[in-house]
């Protein structure tokens, strides 16, 4: 076990609070749903990124390379000044909603480079331009470019030509759970020596300007003689039980710019201050030169202590802070065995990482190895607290439980009074979407559970916890509208996350966590039934379901000529639900005999679900094209008629997904269960005539229960691993190519909707900013279809074979298959014959310049045909979070497998080759078997 193993072994006592500080600030809080109190709900130019600067927060707090305590009440950045910039450089810059070509966009460039899952290890890099910032030029060139055109990007200005800029290495190690080393290392690529302002900034969240904040916390220098020393403390009781006494000690005698964390009313609204300095105090100070915007008092809420470096050219100039709870009488030498201590943290990464790798990568690939860290420090990075009590937030807003329907759903969020968020939540970016989304967590919590089980264990119980889960049975969306739709894939991430726990535990599974998940979960599964079962005949709608930009019309919307969508992914995912509960279930009734009739439940809903997306004989009215051998949505018109809307795109391949794996033997356990699927089966002949049904044992009796019989299996497999529709070089696309040349038209009282294959950006804004389903790829829908490729295999073995890619006389098994598209997947970050990384495109600096090449940006999709990365680029919370779960296709062969149709124990062999230590069958089936 490895010493960072234990410290989150230590961690589950709350003496030892090892997870108490971390990188959990955002990076993005102006712009936001909760800091949004307009009378239109526009939170992006309601509160500007020009307002951040000066204006205090509400609800959260940002900054760059920063951490925070768990309940962000002490907050530490970093900020910069070139000497030539408009305004300190305190947080990350980017293009508003309505600002950029393609929607809102970061102009910066950072990486996330290394996290422990304690955080006792933290590398986080920023590079700063020596020359001024260019905001104007950022936001006046791609206001002015059309959605065909590409984004204007930071590189584009030229302003890192000639390597005029610095990289900004920020490392945190703790010595102890509170008690923080902090290492600024500043180095110069230029060619000559430029002069830089580094202000390590410390300062109290506002809570004390709020209705019932409680008192107003205190900064203030003390004395000491090693180097410039501040005191925090908060004078209110409540806050100091949650937060005690801390100091921030300096490596040298520098000046102490103090201020408060109070909006500058007067620069804002021609408002009155509350006192003389305000937020941007620091920023005055310095840009300005107005000398009495700091406190000479050496006090206030907000400090920055000021160093002036000269970096010479080719140089790294190092700044060394500690953040401890020893006062200075206990702590007299703050810096001695700081080097020990950092090297020590250091070498702790590295063991942990090293023992997670399988030993084929470390062995075939340092550069996977490399990708994978750098994918799970992403995700953990943007672990970020988040304050957000929605009671309180709308009773701001005037409205209450007691107003008017149409009041409520004037304000966002207007139904969900009882949610109250005030945790740390693993979140997808911390810029462009700085607040959790359940789907988007549900995908992080499997590779997060690698490196933190208990802490992937209580993010899924935290979307089921009563002040998350709607009291009829939703689990929230995401920030802009809780009430939307998103896949359901809660209950198959907590039975993944459940398999993976059992299989490193040597068979002993959290029942506890799994009941409580099921309890829960069973009421959401009801909250689908009766919402989104519009006429009770199991085919479901659901609107956005993470498919925003893919299909004909805006599914979150009413449709323009009336009517209502039947959703092929919709109703895909009610049968993945279904299965995964129905999973869940048999597994709990292994342990507890009460739980076997949800198994016999569960396995009727699924039957009736799936047998809906294609009755018996042939039918136009239906999802599935018996001509085109493809799964369609379909739009049902007021006057009674229907019609497929024969859009080829990844709503028709998510039915994929709809298999569940069972092993003979625990089947066999289920009496009762086996007289009721017999008695279904007697009743109901018509509606298991289209399906794969658990009564056809497969390979070593396997059992398998799925939307696909064996031919349609093969007709559908035909379609996606085609190269001219969904096969792309780097993954499948989101829509089929066939579309480029035969774009989708739908006509409807002059109206002409259309549906283009676009391998990048959308070029229409039909769910605003950057909608991009067009065709490009995205990982987590990929992972999701490679899972069930390997599970596909479980139950067919050596013996199914198919073509891949179609046509090419070329034919592998389903493993192959799957290894096939993984690789293809993993190719988009990994130098290819000439050096370059697919997901950097024709970004010469990205590809080639030593000192840019190797860091990895994770984006939230990738253009369909060269594999360029697109979108938000810091989308580790999707992006990253595949990545790092494609281990197990970097780790295992064919020819290895090969044996696994005979013998499950040749397969718990091959595991324990690669993952070195004493791993099951099970872990393998969780990786996605």
């Amino acid at each position: 076990m490895t010493t960072e193993q234990i410290r989150l072994l230590e961690a589950r006592n709350p003496q030892t609070p090892w997870k108490k500080w971390g990188p959990y600030l955002s990076e993005r809080q102006w712009g936001t749903v909760r800091e949004d109190y307009s009378d239109n709900g526009d939170a992006w130019n309601y509160f500007t990124h020009d307002q951040a600067r000066s204006r205090a927060y509400r609800w959260g707090e940002d900054g760059l390379g920063g951490i925070c305590d768990d309940r962000m009440i002490l907050c530490f950045a970093l900020a910069l000044w070139n000497g030539k910039d408009p305004i300190l450089k305190e947080r990350l810059f980017g293009l508003s909603n309505s600002e950029g070509n393609h929607g809102e966009d970061v102009k910066e460039y950072y990486f996330y480079l290394d996290s422990t899952p304690t955080h006792s290890y933290l590398k986080y890099l920023y590079k700063y331009p020596q020359a001024a910032y260019p905001y104007e030029d950022l936001v006046v060139t791609n206001r002015n470019r059309s959605r065909d055109e590409l984004e204007y990007e930071l590189l584009d200005t030229g302003i890192f030509d000639e390597d005029r800029y610095f990289d900004v290495f920020v490392e945190y190690a703790k010595a102890d759970p509170e008690d923080i080393l902090i290492q600024i290392s500043v180095a110069n690529r230029g060619s000559e020596a430029a002069p830089l302002h580094v202000l390590p900034t410390l300062w109290f969240r506002n809570t004390w300007s709020w209705a019932d904040g409680g008192g107003k916390p205190i900064l203030q220098e003390v004395e000491n003689a090693i180097g410039s020393t501040v005191y925090a403390h908060h004078n209110d009781s409540l806050f100091q039980e949650i937060l005690p006494d801390y100091y921030l000690y300096c490596d040298r005698s520098v000046p102490l710019l103090f201020t408060e964390n109070e909006t500058n009313n007067a620069r804002l609204f021609a408002g009155t201050n509350a006192g003389p300095y305000v937020k941007d105090g620091i920023n005055n100070y310095l840009v300005r030169g107005q000398q009495d915007a700091v406190n000479p008092s050496r006090t206030g809420t907000k400090v920055s202590p000021h160093y002036q470096l000269t970096v010479a050219a080719g140089a790294t100039e190092t700044i060394r802070l500690r953040l401890t709870r020893d006062a200075p009488a206990r702590m007299s030498q703050p810096f001695a065995g700081f080097d020990r201590i950092f090297q020590t943290r250091l070498q702790e990464a590295d063991a942990f990482y090293d023992f997670i790798t399988p030993a084929k990568i470390k062995a075939e690939s340092p550069e996977k190895a490399n990708l994978m860290r750098q994918a799970l420090a992403g995700m953990l990075w943007t672990k970020q607290y988040f304050y957000y009590d929605v009671d309180k937030w709308l009773e701001e807003h005037h409205v209450t439980p007691w107003s008017g329907t149409e009041q409520r759903q004037r304000v966002r969020n207007g139904e969900w009074f009882h949610a109250l968020c005030d945790d740390v939540i693993s979140m997808p970016d911390k810029w462009e979407y700085p607040w959790f989304a359940s789907w988007d967590l549900a995908f992080h919590m499997l590779p997060l559970s690698i490196v933190d089980s208990d802490f992937a264990k209580a993010q899924l119980d935290l979307m089921l916890r009563n002040d998350y889960l709607n009291p009829n049975g939703q689990i929230p969306a995401y920030e802009w509208n809780f009430g939307d739709v998103n896949p359901p894939v809660h209950a198959w991430s907590t039975m993944q996350i459940y398999l993976m726990d059992k299989a490193r535990n040597d068979g002993k599974g959290d029942i506890d966590f799994l009941k409580y998940a099921f309890s829960k979960l069973l009421v959401n599964f009801t909250w689908w039934i009766n919402r989104k079962d519009r006429y009770g005949n199991n085919v479901f709608e659901g609107g956005f379901l993470g498919l925003d930009n893919i299909g004909v019309f805006d599914r979150s919307s009413p449709l323009p000529m009336g009517g209502h969508l039947e959703q092929a992914d919709g109703t895909a995912w009610m049968v993945f639900f279904s299965q995964q509960m129905l999973r869940i279930a048999a597994e709990l009734a292994l342990h507890d005999p009460l739980y076997e009739e949800f198994v016999s439940k569960f396995f009727e809903h699924t039957m009736w679900i799936a047998a809906a997306m294609d009755r018996l004989g042939e039918h136009q009215d239906e999802m599935w094209d018996e001509e085109d051998g493809f799964f369609y949505d379909v739009l049902r018109l007021p006057d009674g008629t229907a019609t497929r809307l024969k859009v080829r795109s990844m709503v028709g391949l998510l039915p994929l997904a709809a298999v569940a794996i069972f092993e003979e033997a625990d089947l066999l356990k289920f009496s009762n269960f086996r007289q009721r699927t017999q008695t279904f089966y007697r009743r109901h002949p018509k509606l298991t005539a289209n399906m794969h049904l658990p009564s056809q044992p497969g390979l070593a009796g396997r059992r398998m229960l799925s939307v696909f019989t064996d031919e349609k299996l093969r007709r559908i497999l035909s379609r996606m691993l085609d190269e001219n529709e969904f096969l792309g070089p780097y993954g499948i696309r989101a829509l089929s190519r066939h579309h480029q040349d035969q774009p989708f038209v739908f006509h409807h009282n002059g109206q002409e909707f259309r549906v283009d294959y676009l391998p990048g950006d959308s070029n229409t804004g039909m769910f605003g900013g950057n909608s991009n389903w067009r065709g490009p790829i995205w990982m987590p829908v990929n992972f999701i279809l490679l899972r069930a490729l390997y599970q596909l295999y479980t139950y067919y073995g050596d013996e199914f074979k198919v073509e891949c890619p179609t046509g090419s006389g070329q034919y592998m098994t389903l493993f192959e298959v799957a290894q096939e598209l993984a690789n293809r997947l993993i190719r988009i970050f990994l130098p290819d014959e000439n050096g370059c990384r697919p997901v950097y495109g024709e970004s010469e600096k990205f590809q080639t310049d030593p000192y840019w090449k190797d860091y990895v940006l994770f984006y939230e999709y990738f253009h369909g045909d060269n594999g360029a990365g697109i979108g938000a680029s810091h989308q580790t919370g999707w992006t990253g979070c595949n990545t790092s779960r494609l281990r197990i296709s970097w780790s295992f062969s064919p020819t290895k497998l090969r044996g696994f149709q005979y013998s499950c124990e040749r397969v718990n062999g091959v595991i324990r080759e690669v993952l070195g230590r004493g791993a099951s069958l099970a872990s393998f089936r969780s990786w996605g078997m």
